[in-house]
């Protein structure tokens, strides 16, 4: 800024004011621009009229040169404010309002920058959701596969928008974000194209199922809510995820592609770990589904999944276990144990109701009484699975409960060594190597053994299967080896009841052979007598 006018004005109302007053009136870097301009004037203007500016200038000059050493003496920055002790004049304080205008005036358009660029930002993503609310159904022939792969484009894009933004989303991009998630996910459920084959299906044949066609699209649109529901406060979707949002999300799980299912399992697992006010609310939904399956339908997709995210609930129950927590175990996952669809999800339900006996053992007299109680009679399958199950409880049950358990498990187990089936006899067998097992039956063992003393004999009598008949004499010989007395005799016993019942089954069909004859004897007298009372036939002839 040029100073030069200002004082050169005030010079030619006053041309004889002396140099020191200018200079107490100036600043130094005022002095010294105003010198400079005039010697700049007197170079113009060699041969000028007025020589009491360029006397004037030469004086300013030198005062200046000596303010410079006696500031460098004294180690003072002239270049700072404090190097004039005296009140900076008018013109100094005007350039500093002009200063002042200017970064007031820099800053306001930064800020009205970043506002257009946020502003920006919003209407791109307020775009881009707008266009993917549009629901592709794979399945309609005029549907354009370029506009398909536009919007998984779209898709993709929001999603990398919604991992990289830093800052918490506004409402105005929640609202329809949400409403975009729910457009595309919550759909009709095409009805189950395999319902008569899926419980001979093991759990690991589960892929199986039909696969959705719109799944390029649904997995990019669950990972966009896995992200949004991580990187958001729980409070700031609770408007927007609520009660209505998380039922279907649970609905879904009845979907049969298992993409699908892995994917609502992750996002329903953690709005439950992160919307702590939902988790009553969201267990009693699970719950519904679970006995809706027991007792009204037969489609056991989703209660695999369900019962995963139940595992990881259940192994942070504290203890002691409230009843609310007991009240699921007998209500809801005993009662699972009885649908014949029990393969498909046995393994999940197993870990729920052994995490449930580890905690408190207690419950272990329980568990096994309901699981006998459902157990199959046709289905050789759930049968395998069941005697696994019960050997895994035995090991973690309340040791005191073996003597009231004994003899109603080991009945059970007898039954199954008795099979046709060879499989379930096979494991059944060996069920009784389990060491624990063998803990149970010694503490009832004038109950049991004679029970398992008895299915052993059959096996080794009747049983069709050489390996069943094999693997019996080998538990045979171990069972004679823990207590030879106590086999013996109940093999003694055995044959005296056997014997009593062959003397009793003879007796019963000399009995039966008597009734025969007696009624035999009887329906022949009635014949006699019907012939001999008859009147004779008469026949008549004519001539």
């Amino acid at each position: 800024m040029n100073l030069s006018l200002p004082v050169s004005s005030v010079i030619r109302e006053n041309p004889y004011t002396p140099s020191s007053d200018i200079t107490r009136l100036l600043p130094y870097e005022t002095s010294l621009s105003f010198g400079l301009s005039f010697k700049t004037q007197q170079e113009r203007k060699v041969k000028g009229k007025n020589q009491t500016f360029f006397f004037l200038s030469a004086r300013l000059l030198e005062g200046d040169r000596q303010e410079d050493r006696r500031g460098r003496e004294m180690g003072v920055e002239r270049n700072t404010p404090k190097a004039s002790p005296k009140k900076k004049p008018t013109t100094t304080l005007q350039y500093l309002f002009d200063l002042d205008s200017k970064s007031n005036g820099n800053g306001h358009f930064s800020n009205s920058g970043k506002q257009s660029s946020l502003g920006s930002e919003n209407e791109e993503l307020l775009s881009i959701i707008t266009y993917c609310t549009f629901v592709f159904t794979f399945t309609d022939p005029s549907e354009s596969p370029s506009q398909q792969d536009l919007k998984r484009l779209k898709l993709s894009q929001l999603l990398s928008l919604v991992k990289s933004t830093k800052k918490p989303l506004h409402d105005q991009i929640l609202s329809p974000l949400v409403a975009m998630l729910s457009a595309n996910l919550f759909r009709p459920l095409p009805p189950s194209s395999n319902a008569s084959v899926i419980f001979d299906l093991p759990d690991e044949e589960d892929t199986a199922s039909t696969p959705a066609p719109a799944w390029p699209h649904l997995q990019i649109v669950y990972e966009i809510l896995l992200r949004l529901v991580l990187n958001t406060d729980a409070k700031a979707l609770r408007d927007h995820i609520d009660h209505s949002f998380v039922l279907n999300l649970l609905s879904l799980f009845q979907s049969e592609d298992p993409r699908e299912r892995e994917s609502l399992k992750n996002v329903y697992h953690r709005i439950y770990s992160k919307f702590t006010f939902y988790r009553s609310f969201m267990r009693k939904a699970m719950n519904d589904v679970f006995l809706h399956y027991v007792f009204e339908t037969e489609r056991p997709c989703g209660i695999g999944d369900l019962l995963e995210i139940w595992g990881s609930i259940i192994n942070g129950f504290t203890i002691p276990l409230k009843e609310e927590h007991k009240l699921f175990l007998m209500r809801v996952l005993i009662p699972l144990h009885k649908p014949k669809g029990l393969q498909v999800y046995h393994r999940q339900l197993a870990y729920c109701v052994s995490q449930f006996v580890q905690k408190e053992p207690v419950l272990g007299g329980i568990v096994v009484r309901g699981i006998l109680k459902y157990w199959p009679i046709t289905n050789c399958q759930k049968q395998v699975l069941l005697v696994g199950e019960l050997e895994e409880l035995v090991e973690i049950i309340d040791p005191e409960q073996y003597r009231k358990l004994a003899l109603p498990l080991f009945t059970q187990i007898t039954r199954c060594l008795n099979s046709w089936n060879s499989q379930v006899a096979e494991r059944a067998l060996y069920v009784l190597n389990n060491e624990q097992f063998m803990k149970m039956a010694q503490e009832a063992m004038d109950e049991v053994f004679p029970v398992i003393v008895e299915g052993m004999e059959k096996n080794l009598k009747w049983h069709w299967s050489k390996s069943v008949r094999q693997l019996t004499q080998t538990v045979k010989v171990m069972l004679e080896e823990m207590e030879p007395c106590l086999y013996s005799k109940c093999v003694i016993n055995l044959e005296l009841r056997e014997s009593a019942a062959q003397q009793e089954e003879i007796q019963r069909r000399e009995k039966w052979e008597r009734i025969e004859r007696a009624a035999d004897a009887a329906t022949a007298a009635t014949a006699a007598q019907n012939q001999f009372l008859q009147p004779p036939h008469c026949t008549c002839v004519s001539n």
